[in-house]
């Protein structure tokens, strides 16, 4: 990790601090506002109906789209990269996607607002449920191997797999897709960005504008799934 111990924040005064983060936290609240447009903007988007029979494996056999809801009216997927072969990945999961659900919310508080939450992946269920096993994780996780669910909704391409956010809205047999996002889009939903972002370092990765000496790796390269950091912190200079 390239960095410079000298590289501090500058030391200033009580009375200094709290002005610059009186001017800080102003343009946090604008930002918050323009967040709250661009949220009540989600709810007025148009939807469109899903026509395809997509069928689905769980641990407790097939299911169809309308039974991912559990009897609610939403549906968040988070489309998972974990396909057979495909990446390096034929055991294990993407880390990157691993992270994601690290971050995940405790699913009750989404199932209190008629909400559901699980992660749809190509690979067979039994690699999965082996590699959920070893994550530790208790959400709802699904195999499309057996549809043609991923290609349809452009996650699985000649280019390879890619990762995503949809959701979803029930109404009484009819599924309608309302919101999709991918890429950077997907950070709001991991906790760990936006608490690095909060830090003086920051995600300490070489895309971010930090002031000179601040500690940063090339992109992405740090992720490790959560059970892989110990030899990778061990051997990361300081």
């Amino acid at each position: 990790m390239a960095s410079n111990s000298n590289a501090l924040p500058r030391i200033v005064s009580r009375d200094e601090w709290l002005a610059a983060h009186e001017q800080l936290l102003a343009r946090e609240k604008e930002l918050t506002r323009l967040g709250d447009q661009l949220s009540a903007n989600r709810r007025r988007q148009p939807m469109v109906r899903i026509d395809r029979d997509y069928v689905f494996e769980g641990p407790g056999g097939k299911a169809t789209l309308p039974d991912l809801f559990e009897e609610r009216r939403q549906l968040i997927i988070y489309h998972f990269m974990f396909a057979p072969g495909v990446d390096g990945w034929p055991e294990a999961g993407c880390p990157g996607c691993s992270m994601v659900v690290d971050n995940l919310c405790h699913l009750s508080h989404l199932h209190a607002r008629d909400t559901s939450l699980v992660l749809v992946s190509r690979a067979p269920i039994a690699n999965i449920e082996a590699y959920r096993k070893r994550m530790g994780w208790a959400v709802p996780w699904f195999s499309s191997s057996s549809s043609s669910f991923n290609v349809d909704f452009g996650l699985t391409t000649k280019a390879g797999e890619t990762f995503a956010l949809s959701v979803f809205l029930r109404d009484g047999d009819n599924v309608f897709q309302t919101y999709s996002t991918t890429g950077r889009g997907v950070e709001a939903i991991g906790t760990v960005w936006s608490l690095l972002d909060r830090t003086p370092f920051g995600r300490q990765e070489d895309w971010e504008d930090s002031p000179e000496g601040w500690p940063q790796t090339p992109r992405y390269t740090w992720w490790r799934r959560h059970d892989e950091y110990e030899h990778a912190h061990a051997t990361m200079p300081r």
